[in-house]
């Protein structure tokens, strides 16, 4: 085998980091390759310092690269912790989607819970954050208002264990908190919530953690683009131009200097109205080609339009989101949405 990058990535994909379930390359361990004619170097980000595996992984890495390409070559590799790194317990998330929108009732959490179901319908392993603090609506979508996240201890600290409901993990302010009292909360507790969601949760290896942001431009929003390394964010908007006049101020906070998230598209949500016994009709009760028009004029792609149709609400009220029932239209408008947003990261 001829001794390239791309080679070295290949034979390290097969080795296992089995605290986290996949090889080291998918998991964003493998990090500051260099490859010469007679040497690898890298470095192999770990959770922690010190520990069994860390020999264990080394001496495997070493033994096949060893393998694939001849004794003679001279392999250096280097431990590094998440920490040194600036890395945490969200190392075996290799993308975070957050979807956002300008104002509330344009159907952003019904977007992302959809979403997420359409990207684990697809083969993902998926997680969904409800960091809507002030109006948690995930245990409700997925039927889990009465159930409450695990807890173990690692290292004498806490660690929630997320609820796992049709393939997705979840984790919402709303299974901690009183869902019918308001939470009265200053931005810093607001976003401590956020990093608790995030950071002392155990989310294991995960190819997408969507995370459906409050509606606006405020704390919650700075600090998960200050503080997590984010893929890229999905804006929702309605057809309406009073709706996008604050999706527009949404889209522009990502695009600022210091709080620079990509924007892989917007979706049209309520684009038009399908009855349940006309599937292939569509009722422009909005009017036509406001879904283009705005994104056009956000330079972004139009990923998708959702349809209104009747049993949208009731699904969502039933703990059942309506991407489950392959027949509905809304559920084939994610998939393909979901599809798009793959192909962004391949």
């Amino acid at each position: 085998m001829t001794l390239t990058k791309s080679s070295v990535i290949e034979i390290l994909k097969g080795v296992i980091f089995f605290a986290k379930g996949d090889n080291i390359v998918d998991l964003g361990m493998l990090d500051e390759l260099e490859v010469t004619e007679a040497a690898i170097k890298f470095r192999l980000v770990f959770p922690k310092l010190g520990e069994p595996a860390e020999n264990i992984v080394m001496n495997a890495a070493t033994k096949a690269l060893r393998e694939a390409f001849g004794e003679e070559i001279k392999i250096d590799i280097t431990p590094i912790a998440e920490k040194d790194k600036g890395r945490g317990p969200l190392a075996g998330v290799k993308h975070i989607i957050a979807v956002a929108s300008g104002k509330g009732g344009v159907g952003k959490s019904t977007v992302a819970a959809n979403l997420a179901i359409a990207l684990a319908r697809s083969g993902s392993q998926v997680g969904l954050v409800d960091a809507d603090i002030y109006g948690p609506s995930v245990p409700m979508m997925f039927g889990t208002e009465n159930q409450q996240p695990g807890v173990f201890e690692r290292e004498g600290k806490p660690v929630i264990v997320p609820i796992e409901k049709y393939g997705i993990k979840l984790l919402s302010i709303g299974y901690f908190v009183d869902t019918d009292k308001p939470l009265i909360w200053r931005g810093p507790m607001a976003t401590s919530a956020l990093n608790q969601l995030l950071s002392d949760a155990d989310w294991g290896v995960l190819d997408f953690l969507v995370i459906d942001l409050p509606p606006g431009t405020g704390d919650i929003q700075l600090t998960l683009a200050q503080s997590y390394s984010v893929s890229g964010a999905v804006i929702v908007t309605t057809p309406q131009k009073v709706a996008f006049a604050d999706v527009k101020r949404a889209a522009n906070m990502f695009k600022q200097e210091k709080l620079t998230i990509p924007i892989l598209g917007l979706i049209e949500n309520m684009a038009y109205f399908t009855p349940s016994d006309m599937p292939d009709k569509k009722y422009l009760i909005f009017g036509e080609g406001h879904g283009e028009a705005f994104a056009q004029e956000l330079g972004i792609p139009l990923l998708g339009q959702i349809p209104i149709v009747e049993k949208i609400a009731s699904s969502g009220d039933s703990g059942s989101p309506i991407a489950l029932d392959e027949q509905s239209p809304i559920a084939k408008a994610f998939d393909e949405i979901a599809a798009t947003i793959k192909t962004k990261f391949n």
